[in-house]
């Protein structure tokens, strides 16, 4: 039967099947290089600003999530992986190899493991992996081991927990590429990530210019509200002229 059909008494679902599998991203109306190294001279707070313009707002992944490298900010495009605990281990390493063929230059990946607790999904081997192909960071709502490891590439990581048990055995990847929930935040294949200390938030491929014309506008003008504070001006003053605190 038609999804769009307007039959009476039949539920709709055809706008939910867009949202859940939207199919290949729209093209980005400026090269992905020039739009990612915008964004990393951009605080993820002001991008999360611009969103709550939009009224979009959950868009920044939960605060349990923290910055390995908080001293990095970093931007990529969402390559989603999706795992669940299970103790099954034959498949595992197939699925996994393929996933990483399949991971591009300049993306960001975003692992949802289904609230896994005890293995953990990244280390050393994987970021060494991934950093030879051009990928620039990772978000893992759940566990990393070999800190060491990746703190000597410099790779940008955000995680829930630290481990030594690994993931064999533990949990297996069932699918990648494909639409994921972290915490509030519905993240689609090809949107864009962007993180520093404070933490990592996504933007909507549709809206990714937008949102970073926006941003840098603010950033300007919170510039201008600095250079007014070290001035000595005042509150008043300072309000007066549009300025916020």
């Amino acid at each position: 039967m038609n999804d769009n059909a307007d039959v009476p008494g039949m539920i709709r679902v055809q706008r939910l099947i867009s949202r859940h599998e939207p199919g290949e991203p729209v093209a980005l109306p400026i090269p992905a290089a020039e739009l990612l190294a915008r964004y990393e001279r951009v605080p993820a707070a002001v991008v999360s600003d611009v969103l709550r313009e939009h009224a979009l707002l959950e868009q920044a992944f939960p605060g349990t999530l923290v910055a390995l490298r908080p001293d990095r900010m970093v931007a990529g495009i969402a390559f989603t992986v999706k795992s669940s605990p299970n103790t099954r281990v034959s498949g595992e390493m197939t699925i996994r190899g393929r996933m990483l063929d399949d991971m591009p230059a300049d993306a960001f990946v975003v692992w949802d493991t289904s609230g896994d607790t005890h293995g953990t999904m990244w280390g050393g081997v994987m970021t060494a992996t991934v950093v030879a192909k051009g990928v620039r960071g990772a978000l893992v709502d759940g566990g990393i081991r070999d800190t060491a490891q990746i703190l000597t590439k410099n790779f940008p990581v955000y995680y829930r927990y630290r481990s030594p048990s690994g993931s064999l055995g533990r949990c297996q990847i069932t699918h990648y590429q494909i639409p994921v929930r972290i915490g509030d935040v519905f993240v689609c294949p090809g949107d864009i990530v962007v993180g520093d200390a404070d933490g990592a938030v996504c933007v909507p491929r549709a809206m990714a210019l937008d949102v970073l014309v926006r941003a840098e506008e603010i950033m300007g003008n919170e510039q201008k509200i600095f250079d007014w504070v070290s001035q000595g001006q005042s509150i008043a003053e300072i309000t007066g002229k549009g300025g916020y605190f």
